[in-house]
């Protein structure tokens, strides 16, 4: 049974990873159905990009295309259909689309529909150990490339406009939820059960009920503390700071086609990641501790360029020091390069930046979440909802769109072989699928981050002769750009 949940009251308690109990909850119900009760096949909580996607999915296939749909969204709509950015600045919320995202945006209709301009394919990732330069790995994939940067109000954009091309839905935006719990009982005379539908009260107090409720409402997901999932996991203590830099000079080509190329060096406070965005524009993703990141977002513009070309090629000491100083960074940035000797290269290390976007930089803490399940009964988690990962592999929305692909498609055939979208023994499609393979990756970073964390010892020399073989074997290489693409099997 399932625990009455006021959203606004609604907190997670998370603990550690451990073998998962059996869930257990008490169920309520609404006390009374209203005269005519408004049912909806799919309730979607949540209009970010993971539940619109979902919604264009459903919308896109012959067969789901009928489905009566509502989307709850507490945000505005119109502005993120309206939004609109000069041609020489960009949204600080940038994310790196996998060549399988991508086919699958397609497929939907939505990748034509966000703005080229503004997206930057890049086809080269060079990663290396800060304590340790020898110890590197590089990528190359002339066609496709290994992923493609886009702002994500740009891809958010494009699928309300594919929306709008599909047959209409329930939108009910700048909304928020008041309350789930499962419709009420029924009346003797009644022939209408409702009893296991989610029942949803919105803030303008209306009623609706869903034969499949989708949580897309993040970390703290409500509709995941309804269904009674657990979702287990810890915090980093590390903030990702992220701002849009503008580099010195254009990016160049070489060898008959684009080589823009993402760089990432790994600190023992945290990965430092510069994405490539158009032209001479990149994204800055640094993770680190809570106060460096505090400090980093309130020094002066020329300031932090000096403390982010710095973390590209200075010693892990150098960039200690330089952390403590409150004033004179870039003076200290410009002797310290000349004493070292470093030398700009742009196989080794990015160019420098010249300048950050102003009202560009901020942060965000990091956790690691995953919930038990992604389903209930009449109940599915996709994207934060269900799972939440280090931001480390650039794979966070990839998840997502994975998931709302394989929820399509086991809604898809719910509706072909005469189920109900709903029950549980149809979601387990989805959750059978997409639980393991998250779970993966959710490990694998996880243990990346941990690893590079280590400032000393032996596990620092196994780490860099680990990276170096790696980097040498073609096929493991080969393997590794697969998994990171989604094409891996």
């Amino acid at each position: 049974m399932r625990t009455r949940v006021p959203f606004a009251a609604s907190r997670i308690k998370l603990h550690a990873v451990r073998a998962c109990p059996v869930r257990q909850s008490y169920r309520t119900y609404a006390t009374a159905l209203p005269s005519r009760p408004d049912i909806y096949d799919v309730v979607c909580v949540g209009g970010g990009p993971a539940g619109l996607t979902l919604l264009t999915a459903l919308r896109s296939s012959p067969a789901t295309s009928h489905l009566k749909l509502a989307l709850i969204e507490s945000q505005d709509l119109i502005e993120a259909k309206t939004w609109e950015l000069p041609a020489d600045q960009y949204a600080n919320r940038a994310s790196s689309i996998t060549p399988k995202s991508e086919a699958f945006l397609s497929q939907i209709g939505v990748w034509p529909l966000v703005e080229s301009s503004r997206l930057q394919p890049y086809h080269h990732m060079r990663v290396w150990d800060g304590l340790d330069s020898s110890s590197q790995i590089s990528f190359s994939s002339p066609s496709p490339p290994i992923a493609t940067m886009t702002e994500n109000p740009n891809l958010q954009r494009a699928l309300l406009r594919r929306l709008e091309e599909l047959p209409p839905f329930s939108t009910f935006d700048s909304t928020k939820v008041a309350l789930i719990e499962d419709g009420p009982p029924p009346l003797p005379e009644d022939s209408l059960d409702l009893s296991s539908f989610p029942c949803l009260t919105i803030s303008s107090g209306k009623k609706i009920f869903a034969r499949l409720l989708v949580g897309a409402d993040g970390l703290n997901s409500p509709v995941r503390t309804y269904a009674g999932i657990p979702s287990r996991g810890w915090d980093y203590e590390r903030h990702g700071v992220v701002a849009t830099v503008k580099y010195s000079e254009r990016i160049k080509y070489h060898g008959g086609y684009n080589a823009v190329t993402a760089y990432q060096r790994f600190i023992p406070s945290g990965p430092i990641a510069l994405l490539a965005m158009p032209g001479e524009f990149a994204t800055l993703v640094w993770t680190t501790t809570p106060g460096k990141a505090a400090k980093l977002k309130a020094l002066a513009s020329k300031d932090l360029v000096a403390m982010v070309n710095a973390a590209f090629r200075l010693d892990n000491v150098d960039l200690e020091y330089m952390s403590g100083l409150n004033d004179g960074i870039t003076e200290e940035l410009s002797w310290r390069s000349g004493v070292t000797g470093v030398k700009e290269d742009e196989a080794r290390i990015p160019r420098l930046v010249e300048s950050v976007q102003e009202g560009s930089v901020a942060s965000f803490p990091l956790r690691y979440r995953q919930a038990d399940s992604y389903i209930s009964s009449r109940v599915a988690l996709i994207g934060d909802a269900a799972h939440t990962v280090h931001p480390l592999a650039g794979q966070g929305l990839n998840m997502g769109l994975a998931d709302v692909q394989s929820l399509a498609k086991t809604i898809e055939h719910s509706v072909k072989h005469g189920g109900d979208i709903g029950d549980e023994m149809c979601l387990d499609r989805y959750n059978n699928e997409m639980w393991m393979q998250n779970n993966r990756m959710l490990g694998v970073t996880d243990k990346l981050h941990k690893l590079y964390g280590v400032g000393s010892g032996p596990i620092v020399g196994l780490r860099s002769l680990g990276l170096k073989m790696v980097d040498r074997l073609g096929p493991i290489k080969g393997w590794l750009m697969k998994q990171a693409g989604g094409v891996g099997t």
